[in-house]
């Protein structure tokens, strides 16, 4: 199944937004081997926060290996395979920002990089399903902390 995002995509709570939304329009990836989609309007309150532009990109990045990698050949005389090479999928969110007020943008690059053991996926699908699950509800569950943790420091 396609990645498909929700449009307007629901935002995870954060200290100074209530009720988030973003509207998605599709866009050009950076590569052959991903899709990417471009923030054109807000909802909810998000006082001071810019839609995407070219001096302030708000684009939303997924990316699939380039070459999937594959298992090689088990040793016919242990029995064990010698090396298991990884398939790594990123998400990737840029927010164009300002460091000082009347300065030139910079981008806020937020990645989370899934990596999985070639083999993984056919041999053990539901172990990599329950931690993306994991890991999804955790970032969806902490997102106010972690908005709060990229202000003061504290975890």
């Amino acid at each position: 199944m396609a990645i498909t995002p929700t449009s307007p995509l629901t935002g995870g709570a954060q200290p100074d937004l209530t009720s988030p939304t973003y509207t998605l329009t599709d866009d050009y990836g950076p590569n052959s081997h991903s899709k990417q989609w471009i923030v054109t309007a807000l909802g909810g309150t998000q006082t001071g926060v810019d839609t995407h532009s070219v001096s302030k990109p708000f684009t939303l990045t997924v990316e699939r290996p380039a070459n999937f990698r594959q298992l090689g050949a088990v040793n016919p005389v242990t029995g064990v395979l010698s090396s298991v090479p990884n398939n790594v999928y990123v998400l990737r969110t840029r927010k164009g920002s300002v460091p000082l007020s009347g300065q030139t943008p910079r981008n806020v690059i937020i990645e989370t990089r899934i990596v999985v053991p070639a083999g993984c996926d056919t041999a053990d699908l539901v172990n990599i399903e329950a931690g993306l699950s994991a890991h999804i509800g955790l970032m969806s569950d902490v997102s106010n902390d972690l908005g709060s943790t990229v202000e003061n420091g504290n975890i």
